[in-house]
């Protein structure tokens, strides 16, 4: 005999066992990689639409500074009194420090 009674045997319950693993192991990259990206992707957007004159920046190069005028996709970043140069938006890491508002009191 070819077959043994313990295959003939089976409930049919074979694709719920053979599925199961790759549902979980795709349920795991997606809450573990996936998600969080997307997370930090939408933070970092939202950054770079809050960027304003007088922000103090560092790009994904290291440098530190001030921008000194926003543009529509770049940024002029003031490294120093007399360095000034040009940085695409998107390269922005972090923003260190945002200058307080001027509030009415100071207008008058």
């Amino acid at each position: 005999m070819l077959i043994t009674p313990a295959y003939a045997q089976t409930d049919g319950g074979g694709m719920f066992e053979l599925f199961f693993p790759l549902i979980l192991v795709f349920a795991i990259i997606y809450f573990l990689v996936l998600r969080p990206q997307q997370k930090r992707q939408r933070e970092h957007t939202d950054m770079i639409a809050g960027l304003r004159r007088g922000d103090q920046v560092v790009t994904q190069g290291g440098l530190i500074g001030r921008i000194a005028k926003v543009h529509e996709d770049e940024l002029d970043i003031d490294l120093s009194d007399t360095t000034r140069v040009s940085v695409v938006k998107s390269m922005i890491v972090s923003v260190r420090s945002k200058p307080a508002p001027a509030s009415e009191d100071d207008a008058t």
